[in-house]
């Protein structure tokens, strides 16, 4: 006899695994470029600074353009994680959200990444101190 899930239960279980995911591959871009995002003025800097275009040849690879496509990326999901943060709330309230973000930032650290490696400092987002 199989007993199913609560749908709500499972629908939160994969908020909370897409928060994680999110967050890990941001933590990482993050450390591959050298650049911490534990603050606002440095998430800011990420957000605003244009980065040279390299040329490409064709399908050639070079650090460079590596590089470049790792700073469009990690903007793009930056941009990506507010607008599921704002659908999540607008789904589920300010108060669930905040605890898969919770869950999620534990994910990171079991890890091994520090707290805010991704950008996300829970406390001062939902005003805890």
């Amino acid at each position: 006899m199989t007993i199913d899930a609560d749908p709500r239960a499972v629908r939160l279980q994969r908020m909370e695994a897409s928060f994680a995911e999110l967050n890990a591959r941001i933590a990482r871009l993050a450390i591959a470029l050298g650049v911490s995002l534990k603050n606002e003025n440095e998430l800011a800097r990420v957000m605003h600074q244009l980065h040279a275009k390299t040329e490409s040849h064709g399908f050639q690879s070079t650090p460079e353009r590596r590089q470049a496509c790792q700073w469009t990326e990690l903007r793009g999901l930056l941009v990506l994680r507010y607008g599921v943060e704002k659908r999540f709330v607008d789904e589920v309230g300010v108060t669930v959200t905040r605890q898969l973000l919770v869950e999620a930032e534990a994910h990171l650290v079991r890890l091994g990444f520090q707290p805010g490696a991704d950008g996300i400092d829970v406390h001062r987002l939902f005003d805890e101190r």
